[in-house]
């Protein structure tokens, strides 16, 4: 049953300053929809140009970004243009989410490669030294494994992207506990020594380390949806458990097919973001409906992709 207090705010850009916006929506009585733009909300959606969004969000507002912005590589979503003027697009960008971000808060980038005339050009590569301008500090740099993929004829075929996780500050929250997984083996013990007898290993789990073996969403992914480059959900949860707490507030700037805002509400996070492409609203729309009314599927972190029948 999805409480009357959920709500998700719609505010689309139309050249409108913020407060005639509000001005001109009325408030629709509905259990997931209302019409305006709230901190408090549980989940607001901003049809427009991330940066719209960005600039009525208050300074250090924010627990955590987490995002996937487009690669420049001309997907049909994207639009493909010089890489100069890529960095400068994702440097206003990054600038608008350091300056709403909490001093404990985290930003995690998810980038891939852009791809010209052969030549691969990592995009994190690219992308650090705007964080390291802004004297963000690096924790990670997550390597993304996935099984499939483009395939190459001239070069090894591309099988990981990766997410640059950086704080604000020295002083910032993490939750290991949150997302440890099985041990190899748990019952492992020490043989010898004053801990003879002991578990030798963490009891509730271990550290899932920098290198996330998770499954990307192909057509038999039960999470499919039209999207050409969708987020694991299981992907994003690992990153909103381990820097958030329950009530805290997660934005993504370019919110694509909505699996930051599925990970965030199942885990009883605010969210707020920004897409600029009426299709993927309404596929975000829906994801976030399911989701606050418990139909949503996904794929839990140790559950295959896609299993065969048996003969």
């Amino acid at each position: 049953m999805v409480q009357e207090a959920i709500r998700i705010s719609e505010i689309q850009e139309k050249n409108h300053s913020f407060s005639e916006v509000v001005n001109k929506l009325s408030y629709q009585k509905h259990n997931i929809l209302k019409n305006s733009f709230d901190l408090n909300n549980q989940a607001t959606l901003f049809e427009g140009d991330c940066m719209k969004l960005l600039e009525q969000i208050p300074d250090n507002s924010i627990n955590l970004i987490i995002t996937s912005p487009p690669y420049n590589i001309g997907k049909e979503y994207e639009k493909k243009s010089d890489i100069n003027e890529y960095y400068n697009w994702q440097k206003k960008v990054i600038y608008e989410c350091y300056r709403v971000l909490k001093d404990d808060g985290h930003i995690c980038w998810q980038v891939g490669n852009y791809v010209e005339n052969g030549e691969v050009i990592p995009l994190d590569i690219l992308l650090y030294p705007i964080f390291s301008e802004l004297k963000m500090k690096m924790r990670n740099r997550v390597i993304w494994h996935f099984g499939h993929g483009l395939h190459a004829s001239k070069r090894f075929s591309g099988r990981h992207e990766t997410i640059m996780w950086f704080s604000k500050t020295n002083d910032y929250y993490f939750d290991l506990d949150a997302v440890r997984i099985p041990q190899k083996y748990p019952n492992k013990k020490y043989f010898k020594g004053n801990k003879k007898g002991e578990l030798s290993c963490n009891p509730k789990g271990k550290n899932p380390s920098d290198v996330w073996d998770i499954p990307n969403v192909k057509s038999n992914h039960i999470e499919k949806t039209e999207h050409p480059c969708q987020f694991p959900v299981g992907l994003v949860e690992r990153l909103v458990l381990s820097m958030t707490k329950k009530n805290d507030i997660v934005l993504d700037p370019f919110v694509g097919s909505g699996s930051s805002f599925v990970a965030s509400l199942k885990n009883s996070r605010k969210c707020i973001g920004a897409e600029i492409d009426k299709k993927y609203i309404n596929i975000s729309k829906e994801r976030i409906k399911e989701t606050l009314n418990g139909t949503i599927r996904v794929r839990e972190m140790n559950e295959p992709v896609y299993e065969p029948e048996t003969i």
